[in-house]
């Protein structure tokens, strides 16, 4: 498969890890919106939100639990950040891999875009 994420979780492309179980993987963002921008990615390749299947409950789960896991250990589940998935071209989702975006370490702005 030719998926930069999928290439990230076997380790042919090189990223600074911050959290990895055996479903999930995290990684700062190589291009950082905030002072701490870090994507979760599944290690089962999800292409968006829109594939998700029922199956993938328990995946989805835990990916919402180790977003607590990992704004505790970056420091912002006191102050607050933002939780992003984008899906489709409208939503600008540019690598075909569900992903989510934490992003924090300042005062965010709204609206995003």
């Amino acid at each position: 498969m030719d998926c930069i994420f999928c290439k990230i979780v076997a380790g042919e492309i090189p990223s600074e890890k911050v959290y990895e179980d055996e479903d999930l993987y995290a990684f700062y963002d190589i291009q950082p919106a905030a002072p701490a921008h870090v994507l979760l990615i599944p290690k089962k390749h999800i292409s968006s939100m829109m594939d998700v299947k029922e199956e993938d409950k328990g995946l989805m789960g835990n990916l919402i639990l180790s977003i607590q896991k990992i704004a505790g250990q970056l420091g912002m589940d006191k102050e607050g950040f933002r939780v992003v998935n984008n899906i489709g071209e409208f939503g600008q989702q540019t690598v075909p891999h569900i992903h989510f975006h934490l992003i924090g370490g300042r005062q965010l702005t709204w609206p995003p875009g």
